[in-house]
């Protein structure tokens, strides 16, 4: 299986998380940034990602990212849309959910469903 990272740069409205009482709820990210097993580092979301991750009191997230200055699509009909706009639209956003483990700084996502298949079963983290 292919590995691959996301490192998110998080913080709440008003407080740091220090539990994982203290994680639940949603947040915006700060940061965000991908690297392959090879080590290559992308700044596909851009200097100023737009999103939310979300973390509930069971154990589960989800997280929802977004380069700030992705293109709408020329056409409402997405199916229809010129390949090259799809292609972008698709590598300028990320959407994934599962569940999360909290051992000090990072969080721990275990990916269970992604936007992207391969990310299944991968391990993805969160910096505080």
């Amino acid at each position: 299986m292919p590995a691959a990272a996301i490192a998110i740069l998080v913080f709440p409205a008003s407080t740091r998380a220090q539990s994982k009482r203290a994680l639940v709820g949603t947040w915006k990210p700060v940061s965000a940034t991908e690297s392959t097993e090879k080590g290559v580092t992308g700044d596909t979301f851009g200097p100023n990602p737009t999103g939310f991750l979300t973390y509930s009191a069971d154990g589960r997230m989800m997280a929802i990212i977004s380069n700030a200055r992705r293109r709408p699509l020329s056409t409402i009909d997405y199916v229809a849309a010129p390949v090259e706009e799809r292609a972008e639209a698709f590598a300028t956003f990320a959407a994934y959910a599962g569940t999360f483990t909290l051992e000090g700084n990072p969080v721990t996502h275990h990916v269970q469903i992604s936007s992207v298949q391969t990310a299944l079963a991968q391990i993805w983290f969160a910096r505080l």
